[in-house]
């Protein structure tokens, strides 16, 4: 597995658009605005593929302040869970935020995810909320 950087607006990003619209946004009923997408234009867009170079999962990470960044919209194709790709993907986004001088790393699990992201070192924080109609919690990592 390898990942890579994605430009917004590239035919690569429409790829990872769709991955995240298949995983994340059609099981909830929801589609991508317009808007959604216009706001990622300051987020940095990360793939991660097999050594055959298929797309394997993506997320976004979204500068927060000098010092804090947001990990979102994690998707792994469904036929590749569990197996890697989104510890694999989660790693790469470590390395990234740390290299570019980024301090800690902020998500909003999905409830279920949360164990997942413990097993990767991520703290808890708060109580369990609503976003998108299902169930969140704030989790955070220093880099």
């Amino acid at each position: 597995m390898y990942s890579s950087i994605i430009d917004f607006g590239t035919p690569q990003y429409g790829e990872l658009v769709a991955l995240r619209d298949l995983v994340l946004r059609k099981p909830l009923g929801l589609e991508f605005s317009v808007s959604d997408i216009a706001q990622e234009y300051d987020s940095f867009h990360l793939a991660v593929y097999s050594d055959s170079n298929q797309l394997l999962g993506c997320l976004v990470l979204k500068p927060l302040s000098t010092n804090r960044i947001k990990m979102r919209q994690v998707a792994v194709f469904p036929k590749v869970q569990k197996q890697g790709a989104g510890t694999f993907l989660v790693n790469s986004s470590e390395l990234i935020a740390k290299s570019l001088g980024y301090k800690k790393l902020e998500l909003s699990a999905r409830l279920p995810a949360v164990p997942f992201y413990e097993r990767l070192s991520y703290t808890v924080d708060g109580e369990v909320y609503q976003e998108v109609g299902i169930d969140h919690m704030k989790m955070w990592k220093d880099l």
